[in-house]
């Protein structure tokens, strides 16, 4: 349990995360890439110490994250995404 409490094992969770977003997209893994930064920075400036803290923190800014960029990048109200043309024809 102490790699959850150095900055750049959170950073780099974020990156791999970050990764993932870019395999998968949809805005699914980048909420959490954000908050494991956010945790990383924190971190770094000394301004955490508990793990039960860190892991809450993290949980917190990775739901807001993902909230807002649900908000952010979502379809206007009651409108369907369709596709007239075949990306493969």
């Amino acid at each position: 349990m102490a790699l959850l409490s150095l900055w750049w094992a959170w950073l780099c969770a974020a990156l791999i995360l970050g990764i993932a977003e870019i395999m998968v997209p949809g805005f699914i893994f980048l909420g959490f890439a954000i908050g494991a930064v956010a945790v990383s920075i924190l971190l770094a400036l000394g301004l955490l110490v508990s793990l039960p803290v860190l892991l809450l923190i993290f949980a917190a800014l990775s739901l807001i994250t993902w909230l807002v960029l649900r908000r952010l990048f979502a379809l206007p109200r009651g409108q369907v995404k369709t596709f007239k043309d075949d990306i493969n024809g």
